[in-house]
């Protein structure tokens, strides 16, 4: 039998409110977005949100609509107490495994919280190696309201990510799989060969010769990834 399927209706504060039962005061919920796609980074997001927070439409960031991503995400950002991303890059990716990477973005987003949360909800079986007390949830973006709400800053925040490599690199299509192993996607790979943001040790990229795209300019990361102020 497979895993039921959560809905909207199961997300609720009840993961954070025992944690501030048990004592915590700035509780973050994790999650990430971007482990499977072909190309580009993963992100994770860590989010402290107030005590009874309250927002319509938040859910799973899998679940709504890119609009409606976007009004959410713009909610989440003006109410939390602290926000944090990760962004760990395809070349990172294919040195340590997608998972390790997953972690490690995690961890990246955490430290970006300032004071420290003192109790980390996370999607999925998933630890971290931090000294904060921590809880894993298998399902959190579906079930926990803070780490749905994570999931859609790091939703959002990889997807702006995607927009702009497809203006790099725009024979790809970025701009609508983001990175995600469509069948155009691949067949744009067989026709010009991985670019600098491939994850070249996924199947689908890993045999396929380097295309003509230019190296990333000053202006971007070795990862092919742009920098922002």
């Amino acid at each position: 039998m497979s895993p039921r399927r959560t809905t909207r209706t199961d997300i609720s504060l009840r993961f954070e409110e025992e944690g501030f039962e048990n004592g915590a005061r700035r509780i973050a919920g994790i999650d990430e977005a971007g482990r499977g796609p072909l190309a580009g980074p993963v992100v994770a997001a860590a989010v402290v949100l107030p005590r009874g927070f309250s927002l319509p439409r938040l859910n799973d960031s899998k679940l709504l609509t890119p609009a409606a991503r976007e009004e959410v995400f713009d909610g989440i950002r003006s109410a939390a107490l602290a926000t944090g991303v990760g962004i760990v890059p395809p070349q990172v990716i294919d040195e340590i495994n997608v998972l390790q990477a997953t972690r490690l973005a995690m961890v990246q987003a955490v430290n970006q919280i300032c004071p420290s949360p003192d109790y980390l909800l996370i999607d999925g079986p998933i630890t971290l190696d931090v000294t904060i007390p921590q809880r894993p949830i298998v399902h959190g973006d579906r079930l926990c309201c803070s780490v749905a709400a994570a999931s859609i800053i790091a939703k959002v925040t990889r997807d702006r990510i995607m927009m702009e490599m497809h203006e790099l690199y725009p024979m790809y299509g970025f701009d609508s799989h983001k990175g995600y192993g469509t069948e155009a996607h691949r067949a744009a790979l067989k026709q010009y060969g991985h670019c600098p943001i491939h994850r070249k040790s996924y199947k689908g990229v890993k045999g396929i010769g380097k295309g003509t795209q230019p190296a990333p300019s000053e202006g971007e990361s070795r990862s092919g990834i742009r920098k922002t102020k």
